[in-house]
């Protein structure tokens, strides 16, 4: 394709992305009460060769050619790291510092188990020719495999808590809490990985040192060094293109430090909107940014990760078991150790199985690290496929379980409401459903 027919393509792709995103999510809220940002992902996977590609596989490739797949992928990436900046501006600081030992506990549990779950699992996958990359290890393979089992849908566990307006409950902040500490590791045992296997022990030192340096810069030293923005913002009564420009600027380069680093730009993006002031610039930022970021940019990440999707892999009885048990044991390792660590630490039995619930689902940050699996040759499409299998099975299940365990006790508690009726609503703002 010539330049200007690849650019005639891009733009109708990314309207048939669009339509398709925004058509699937309401037919899942619509019949199945499930989040926005699940039909999204679920559509992302429709349009990619998993069902467009066998129904009509000429347009299909023609939609989505190869030679756009780069700009897919950059816009991809620009938009699940400026959706954690929208949902850092909502993280509540004051429930991380109160709730550090229950969110320590819950991600470290979150981790160890099903960690010792690929350790169990991973050499009978072995077995399975094509799954894992050749000549990859018994033992890079279980780090892999358990960083993916253990980590957590960030965004989409933020997302579903935004919609719900839990976000700066104790539930919702413990439960971004537990997800932020257990993805962060996740991510520095996959630089780990990718270490010995290429990249040299210096994209683990980089990715290790790098992100505990980041983080204790952005949420201590961050809030002061940003405070100048948040009183330009009140004595302004607003963000003009002025402050808008520079908290895109600092947004760019928050995300390129954590991408270099090894840990991928949405924690970069999540750090620096956690550090930013509340108030005025908090909130005109969010409603600038998120029309644009939740309506076009996130749904393109979805479609990217589907477009490498073949569920008709599974088919043959081989993969099908091992789809089965990859589910199987991730479910229970991962629901079953955040439930278990959130009761040890006092969360009533409520609580705790809703935090297992949210914790359960995978989604997009499971869609992020396998797409660098696939990328770098850690996996084949085969395992990719599985474990895209079990991020939207395990996403799918969030929301109905979650409100099966804690939602009639929250409105029974009246929590949404008293989240809602703080005076003059600013406290409540930053909880606006990210739609």
């Amino acid at each position: 394709m010539s330049p200007a027919d690849l650019s005639l393509v891009f733009f109708l792709e990314l309207a048939v992305v669009v339509a398709a995103a925004r058509g699937v999510g309401w037919l899942g809220r619509r019949f199945l009460g499930q989040p926005q940002v699940v039909g999204e992902m679920v559509a992302g996977v429709l349009l990619g060769p998993s069902l467009l590609g066998l129904i009509a596989p000429g347009f299909q490739a023609w939609l989505f050619p190869e030679a756009a797949r780069g700009a897919l992928h950059v816009v991809a990436q620009l938009g699940v790291g400026l959706y954690m900046f929208l949902v850092g501006l909502g993280f509540d600081r004051a429930h991380l510092r109160g709730g550090m030992a229950s969110a320590g506990a819950v991600s470290l549990a979150g981790m160890a188990v099903p960690f010792a779950a690929a350790v169990a699992i991973t050499p009978w996958l072995m077995g399975t020719p094509g799954l894992f990359g050749p000549g990859l290890s018994q033992a890079q393979a279980t780090l892999f495999l358990g960083a993916c089992i253990s980590i957590t849908a960030f965004p989409v566990l933020a997302r579903i808590l935004h919609e719900r307006g839990l976000a700066a409950s104790p539930l919702g902040s413990l439960a971004l809490s537990a997800g932020a500490v257990g993805d962060a590791v996740a991510w520095m045992v996959l630089a780990v990985v990718l270490a010995t296997t290429g990249g040299g022990s210096g994209v683990a030192l980089k990715a290790i040192g790098g992100g505990l340096a980041f983080t204790v810069l952005a949420l201590g030293l961050g809030p002061r060094l940003l405070a100048p923005l948040g009183a330009a913002a009140e004595r302004a009564k607003g963000v003009g293109t002025g402050l808008l420009a520079t908290a895109l600027t600092l947004f760019l380069l928050a995300a390129f430090a954590t991408d270099w680093m090894g840990l991928h730009a949405v924690f970069g993006g999540f750090l620096l909107g956690a550090a930013m002031p509340r108030g005025t610039l908090a909130r005109e930022l969010r409603a600038k940014l998120e029309p644009f970021t939740v309506v076009l940019l996130v749904p393109l990440f979805f479609t990217f990760s589907g477009l490498n999707t073949r569920f008709d892999l599974a088919a043959d009885p081989e993969l099908a078991w091992a789809a089965l048990a990859v589910l199987g044991v991730s479910i229970l390792a991962k629901g079953g150790a955040c439930w278990a660590a959130a009761r040890l630490t006092g969360q009533d039995n409520a609580t705790a199985l809703g935090l297992g619930a949210l914790m359960n689902a995978r989604g997009m940050m499971e869609l992020i690290m396998i797409n660098i699996g696939l990328q770098r040759g850690l996996i084949g499409p085969g395992m990719f496929s599985i474990l895209v299998l079990m991020a939207v099975v395990t996403t799918l299940m969030a929301t109905p379980l979650f409100e099966w365990v804690y939602g009639r006790r929250a409105r029974a508690l009246g929590e949404l409401g008293a989240l809602r009726e703080e005076p003059g609503g600013t406290a409540a703002e930053p909880d606006r459903p990210l739609a």
